[in-house]
């Protein structure tokens, strides 16, 4: 049902769609966890295929309800995680400061989440998050990351699983990307809708 008025009632919880994505191994399962639960999980193992937690948070007074998938990164499970993409509202991009590979790989994983997303929108919201900044045996300087991000019109969050630094923050930033294109496609949608009218019917056209 749609709301009556011509604006969206900021009092009505909104539903999202996140999605994290990322070479294997760079921390996208231990950010979710930190974001979500408070707390850091040593143990690692590999995500298959995909697992989804939730989050319910206010942005700009409106409820959110975040739902937030967590994605292998393993190059054999590519193809079954990008039939995840779709119905997504907001994409997170991560990377391992440490592991240049992974860097590297992230301009692989934009473009097959742009490709699979419909409709394609560059301006898609999207956040990248340079994780494990708490380690020493750093190889992708701040500033060659930043560069990449700001070519692309991309924010840019250096992150920490472990010590929980700017993790909410990265999160928080997409959610309000993701809830500004989301009330711009609701509006657009009320907008058509008021314009239809029962006398609109179909001119005919001569060939």
């Amino acid at each position: 049902l749609i709301p009556q008025g011509p604006s969206m009632d900021a009092s009505k919880k909104v539903d999202l769609k996140i999605i994290i994505i990322g070479a294997l191994g760079v921390g996208k399962t231990s950010l979710l966890h930190q974001y979500v639960h408070k707390r850091f999980y040593e143990d690692y193992r590999t995500t298959l295929g995909a697992s989804i937690l939730t989050k319910v948070l206010a942005v700009d007074n409106t409820p959110l309800k975040l739902q937030i998938w967590d994605t292998g990164g393993q190059e054999r499970f590519r193809s079954m995680v990008s039939t995840f993409y779709k119905g997504s509202d907001g994409c997170m991009l991560a990377f391992d400061v440490t592991d240049r590979e992974s860097f590297e790989a992230l301009d692989n994983w934009r473009d097959d989440f742009l490709e699979k997303v419909i409709p394609r929108e560059q301006d898609f919201p999207m956040v990248v998050l340079g994780n494990k900044i708490d380690l020493c045996d750093r190889q992708v300087p701040r500033e060659t990351a930043s560069a990449w991000c700001k070519e692309k019109d991309i924010p840019y969050f250096e992150v920490s699983a472990k010590n929980n630094i700017n993790v909410a923050e990265a999160f928080e930033t997409l959610a309000k990307q993701a809830l500004t294109t989301y009330k711009g496609i609701f509006e657009s949608y009320l907008t058509d809708s008021i314009k239809l009218t029962p006398n609109d019917k179909p001119k005919k056209s001569c060939c």
